[in-house]
């Protein structure tokens, strides 16, 4: 993965979570409001927020720690496996999605290990 394609990701990943946090305050507001799920919506798009900022932290710094693909892919997957299964449950009320979201959450635990790793892993190489 590319600085530019990384950057890119997190540029994408944060117009969604402000798209969806609008549709979510404004055209899905009843749908959340009938199904109990506003502050489950809310949680997925503040996740997919501060996760997007480690993608974009992830992007600026993959050149001086090259391990952090691994955390960028983490945090990609965790972001849409988190943030989204949240999203599906709060729209459909389907509450077996509930059994997927922990998986997200993982990932991004996995994506946050990788990123210490890396810069650890750099600690003996010149800067």
């Amino acid at each position: 993965m590319s600085q530019r394609s990384i950057l890119l990701v997190a540029g994408a990943f944060g117009f969604l979570a402000v798209a969806i946090g609008a549709f979510g305050a404004h055209a899905w507001k009843d749908v959340l409001m009938a199904n109990g799920r506003i502050e489950t919506f809310q949680l997925a798009v503040q996740y997919q927020f501060y996760h997007t900022m480690a993608i974009l932290a992830v992007g600026i710094l993959i050149e001086k720690f090259s391990g952090l693909r691994t955390a960028f892919l983490f945090f990609t997957a965790g972001i849409i496996i988190f943030s989204g299964s949240l999203y599906i449950l709060s729209l459909s009320n389907q509450t077996w999605w509930g059994a997927v979201t922990p998986l997200g959450g993982l990932a991004l635990m996995a994506g946050w290990l990788s990123l210490v790793y890396s810069v650890v892993k750099q600690n003996g190489k010149k800067d």
